[in-house]
Parts: structure tokens; C-alpha cells; sequence
């Protein structure tokens, strides 16, 4: 299949008509309206049905993102999660450790902001292509690091590194948008979403068995040197692949919400207007904090998971990279349950409650069964924590995008991103330092206090999901405008667009 830079505005890869009506929308519409205040949907007003199209090339757009943001996300935990074999290698304390993975939150919040308003200027494909030459570079730039006292440089590559997440967590929730049917949009942001978690989970396995705690330090430095340049090899291969084939976006919009999205001219639009209507929305900023809470909470976690599993069974780093795993995979299945069940039902609210709560009942079960002595217990608890804790990662997107339609995607996805990093900061510190003076135990509970927290903030939530309603707005007029009517006979029948003209 042939590729092409930009927008695509090649022949049908699907049935394509521009008024298309699959034999499912209108049982799809039945279902949607049980989601939503049918009170609502008499107010707003009907917009025109506009031409819209699948294309078979979406999914490999999909696939090309997850692999590069999974390639991103491996680079995250590669240090934390054998914390004690570098904290030896660089002669240095499990803070300055810690800090190569928190480095990850601390660089978003200044930049969240301008690749926003980049993202909203120049489009997705520079967005990816400038993410990935990032990746790329940064991973390069840690293979020089390769000696007890080049921590600096390593920091360099990480903070590189850093600021290529930047360009990755917004982008799910966009290129579903962009590219995904409204009955599929949800799965579409769900899988984008998995690449990262998939990345994560490989950053826990493999880091501990290319790297073994070896007593003699040139047979450590080469171990170190294998893992770090597969990781370069893998990110400049895929940043090639990115420029060649990952594309901007449809020359025909996939969904009717998509469509109006992209008809409000360039110069109605202000990005500064758009980030205070966001702020100014109590819904979309309740979520905003839980949706931080949440994260915050993984992000602490995660960093300090080799601490918390050494300090109560020592010399299992491996073990400690295995239940790291365990989590992620068994979040990876939450996302995709998640995603099929929000594409089914449009239940945003209860189920991201519903999520949250979980995820606190898992935070608990794994704060008091970690000390047990048990490492198979610690394998259960910990993916029954994961399930939740990180299946909710596409929940707090998509309903973000519900909350704030016609908001930029991306924007809203910078905005919930930006809160888990500040919170991330604030509670692997916080975590990290209570573990150091109380143990594991109070460590974790700590940090259920506040999923309880964002449980109640989930609760407080009005759910007006807006997207869905200009989808179904515009069914609503198509089937009004099919029926006969004596006044309009003699109408002239309105243009419709064909796929050359868009």
C-alpha cells in the first residue's frame, strides 16, 4: 500500500457514500441515547449531516503511533526498576536514581502547553515526526553514558527522552479523532493508549535480564551497553518510519462530530480562548484532578517499585521487574475492556467511577498483603491493582474529549497529562521518603488516601457528553430531513460534497 505525506486523498478503501448509513446506526443511536439526557438533546440544535469515510490505512496509522510511543514509554522505568544496581554503577544515592524517571514529569509541565498550541498549528504528523527525532536522539545520547561517572550524560539522554513524551501522551485521544468512526473512536484511543503501557511493561522485564547484578564492573558496563543501544537501534528505526509513512489526517473526516470539528474556519478559532473555556469548565476540571490523582498515584509506583519490593525481599530485582510487568499487562487488558464497553454503552461516568473505586479497593489490597512474604501473593494483588489503576488511563481521555467537544483533543489530553505529572512529582517524593522512615505499608496507604480522594472528585462529575451529541444531532436531522414533506417539495435538493471535492 502505498503511503503518502499529508493529507490522504486517495480512492475508497471502504464503502464510502456521503451520507453513509451503516445497519447499525440506528440501533448504535438507541443505545448512545440511553447514555445521554434526552432533555439536552431537544435543546440542541440539529446540525447537517456532512460526508464522512473509513479508511483501511487508519489502523496502520494507529499501529506506527503505539509502536513509537511504547519505544518512548520503555526508556521511562529502564533505570528506576533496577535501581540498586545503578545507584552502584554511578557511585550515587537512590534519589538522584529516582530522579531519572521523575525527570519524565517535571519537563511536561512547561512544555505541555507549547506542543499544544503546536499541535493545533502545524498538525499531527510534525508533532509525531518531532517526538520521535527526540526519542531518537536521546536514546543516542545515553549510549555515551556507559561509565561510573557520566551520570550526567545519562540525565541529558533522559531528559531528551523527556521531552519526547511531551509529544506522545497527548496524541491518543487526537489520532482516534481524527482517524476513527464514532462506533470505534474509544478502542481506537484505548490501543493508542496500550502502546505505552506495552512500552512500560517491557521497561520492567527486559532492563532486569539484560542487566544482572554483577559483582565485577566491565561485565556490568557491557551489559548496560547492550540494553542501551538495542533501545537506540529500536527508536531510530522507528523515527525512519514515521517520516516515511505516518500521515496527518483523512481527506474525508470519519465521524459527523469530526466533520463540524473541522469546519469551524482557522480564524474563529484562538487557542488562548480555547485553554480558558477549558478552565472555566467544572466538569472537565473535577476530572482533571482525579484524573491526576489517579495517575500520580501509577507514576509513584511504578518509580519506586524496586525499592518497595527489595526492602521486603531482598535480592529479587528480577522479581521486582515481573510484577512491574504484571501490573501493566493487566492494565493493558483494562484499557481494552475499557475501550469495547465505552465504543458499546457511552457509559463515560459510571464507568470511570466505577474504575476508580476498583482501583482503590486493588491500592489497598496490595498495601497490606506486599509484606506477607509471599511473592506469588504480590504477583496477584499487583495485577488486580494494574487491571484498574492503568485500564483507566483511556477512560480520563475519552471522557475528556466527551466533556469538552469541540475542544482540540490534544489540548484536553495536555491538560489531564500535565495534572499526573505534578502529582506524580509531589507523591514519588513524598512516597519515596515515607517508605525511608515508616515502610511499604504506610508508603501505599498514603497514597490511598488520595484514590480515595479522586473517587469522590469522580462522583461530583456532571456528565454532558457533547461529543455523542453532535453526532446524534446530526442523525436526528438526517432522519428529519428524509421525511416527506409538502412545503418543501419544490426545495432545491441541497449539494452534496463528493470525496474529490472535500
Amino acid at each position: 500500500m502505498a503511503f503518502h505525506n499529508g493529507i490522504d486523498g486517495e480512492g475508497r478503501d471502504e464503502a464510502y457514500s456521503p451520507l453513509r448509513k451503516d445497519s447499525t446506526s440506528s440501533e448504535q443511536s438507541n443505545n448512545t441515547l440511553d447514555s445521554l439526557d434526552t432533555s439536552d438533546l431537544d435543546t440542541t440544535p440539529l446540525l447537517p449531516v456532512m460526508g464522512t469515510k473509513l479508511y483501511k490505512r487508519r489502523w496502520a496509522m494507529l499501529l506506527i503511533f503505539s509502536t513509537y510511543s511504547m519505544s518512548n514509554a520503555f526508556m521511562w522505568p529502564q533505570y528506576s526498576i533496577i535501581s540498586n544496581i545503578f545507584i552502584r554503577f554511578y557511585r550515587t544515592d537512590s534519589q538522584s536514581i529516582d530522579w531519572l524517571s521523575m525527570i519524565y514529569f517535571v519537563s511536561y509541565i512547561p512544555l505541555i502547553l507549547p506542543v499544544t498550541w503546536l499541535l493545533d498549528k502545524r498538525g499531527l504528523r510534525e508533532i509525531v515526526m518531532i517526538g520521535s527525532a527526540f526519542n531518537s536522539i536521546g536514546a543516542w545520547i545515553k549510549t555515551g553514558a556507559v561509565h561510573q561517572d557520566m551520570y550526567a550524560m545519562a540525565f541529558l539522554g533522559q531528559f531528551m527522552c523527556s521531552v519526547a513524551a511531551v509529544f506522545v501522551l497527548g496524541i491518543p485521544s487526537k489520532l482516534a479523532s481524527s482517524w476513527f468512526g464514532e462506533r470505534e473512536v474509544s478502542t481506537a484511543c484505548s490501543i493508542g493508549v496500550l502502546g505505552n503501557q506495552l512500552g512500560i511493561a517491557l521497561g520492567f522485564l527486559v532492563p532486569p535480564m539484560l542487566v544482572p547484578n554483577v559483582e565485577d564492573i566491565n561485565e556490568l558496563t557491557q551489559h548496560i551497553r547492550v540494553m542501551l543501544y538495542i533501545s537506540a537501534g529500536v527508536a531510530t528505526a522507528l523515527f525512519v518510519l514515521v517520516i516515511i509513512v505516518f500521515q496527518e489526517r483523512p481527506a474525508v473526516p470519519p465521524s459527523q462530530a469530526e466533520a463540524h470539528a473541522r469546519s469551524i474556519p482557522p480564524e474563529q478559532y484562538s487557542y488562548t480562548a480555547s485553554i480558558l473555556r477549558l478552565l472555566r469548565n467544572k466538569p472537565f476540571m473535577l476530572l482533571v484532578v482525579s484524573y491526576g490523582l489517579n495517575v500520580g498515584c501509577f507514576y509513584s509506583i511504578s518509580t519506586l517499585l524496586n525499592r518497595m519490593i527489595i526492602d521486603q525481599y531482598p535480592d529479587e530485582e528480577v522479581n521486582a521487574g515481573r510484577i512491574g510487568l504484571t501490573i501493566v499487562i493487566a492494565g493493558m487488558l483494562g484499557s481494552l475492556v475499557c475501550g469495547f464497553w465505552l465504543d458499546k454503552t457511552k457509559a463515560y461516568k459510571q464507568t470511570t467511577l466505577a474504575v476508580y473505586v476498583l482501583t482503590l479497593i486493588g491500592m489497598l489490597v496490595f498495601a497490606f498483603t506486599l509484606n506477607l512474604g509471599r511473592l506469588w501473593v504480590v504477583f496477584i494483588t499487583a495485577g488486580v491493582l494494574g487491571l484498574f489503576m492503568t485500564g483507566y488511563l483511556p477512560l480520563g481521555f475519552e471522557y475528556a474529549v466527551e466533556l469538552t467537544y469541540p475542544e482540540s483533543e490534544g489540548t484536553s489530553s495536555g491538560l489531564l497529562n500535565c495534572s499526573a505529572q505534578i502529582f506524580g512529582i509531589i507523591f514519588t517524593i513524598s512516597q519515596g521518603k515515607i517508605i525511608d522512615r515508616w515502610g511499604t505499608v504506610v508508603g501505599n496507604l498514603f497514597l490511598a488516601i488520595f484514590l480515595l480522594l479522586g473517587s469522590v472528585l469522580t462522583g461530583f462529575i456532571k456528565s454532558e457528553l457533547r461529543r455523542q451529541k453532535a453526532n446524534l444531532s446530526s442523525a436526528e436531522n438526517s432522519t428529519v430531513s428524509n421525511k416527506p414533506n409538502d412545503t418543501d417539495r419544490d426545495a432545491s435538493t441541497p449539494e452534496i460534497l463528493n470525496e474529490r471535492k472535500l
